[in-house]
């Protein structure tokens, strides 16, 4: 399956983000079972953190149109510009308690953003938050990825879906530009996941793990496909 780049764009097809790669051969397995992004994550903290070098031996085996990520957790503005410098990112996804004016700060050395957002009872505000931002308007703001509340990212646990989909409805989301879906996604219920809630993109790295930090090129194939063929039947 080619692989396809992960731009915001109104085609109906749901795109693939596979996060939490740590190794260039999962980058290159990622790639060639149709990821539209990969995401590398540097937080020290976190059980699927890489360095610098290893995230530039991951860009360098992806596909020409698969876009690498870099996730941050509540790092400063100073420590994101460089590490995304260092390896050659346009883009950077936020997933901690970043405040609304780092998006500008990122946005001025020409950085893309998405943020993430916990799916609890304060989902509403938060999302209030970031529209009254004028970052939406601005473009610096490319999406937001909805996580499932309570537990860092990575973890597996389902998602509030249900939830989500009644934001939908009450048209909570609707001028957000990109709508990514993570939280215990998996080849067996994605495709439930993408017919219901028709996301922009979907977000998965435990689901698609045989162990913890290492991918597996059947589940990703798998994981791809589901999406695939939910976004067709939409």
């Amino acid at each position: 399956m080619a692989p396809r780049r992960f731009t915001i764009s109104r085609v109906p097809r749901t795109r693939v983000k596979i996060c939490g790669i740590t190794r260039p051969e999962d980058a290159r397995l990622a790639s060639d079972a149709g990821a539209d992004a990969i995401g590398m994550i540097f937080h020290p903290s976190s059980r699927r953190n890489i360095s610098v070098e290893t995230a530039r031996q991951i860009v360098a085996v992806l596909g020409p149109f698969v876009t690498p990520v870099g996730v941050f957790v509540d790092a400063t503005t100073d420590t994101i510009v460089s590490v995304a410098t260092s390896v050659g990112l346009r883009v950077v996804q936020l997933h901690g308690h970043e405040p609304v004016q780092q998006v500008a700060e990122l946005g001025r050395a020409n950085l893309k953003v998405i943020k993430v957002l916990r799916v609890d009872d304060t989902l509403e505000s938060q999302l209030d938050g970031w529209r009254a931002s004028g970052h939406l308007a601005a473009g610096v703001l490319l999406g937001i990825v909805l996580e499932t509340a309570g537990v860092a990212g990575g973890s597996g646990v389902p998602n509030d879906f249900p939830a989500i989909l009644r934001h939908q409805q009450l048209g909570h989301l609707a001028d957000f530009p990109a709508l990514i879906l993570a939280g215990g996604l998996t080849p067996e219920n994605v495709g439930e996941v993408v017919r219901t809630l028709h996301p922009w993109a979907v977000d998965v790295s435990s689901g698609v793990e045989t162990e913890l930090g290492r991918k597996d090129r059947a589940k990703m194939m798998e994981f791809a496909a589901s999406v695939d063929s939910a976004s067709r039947a939409r």
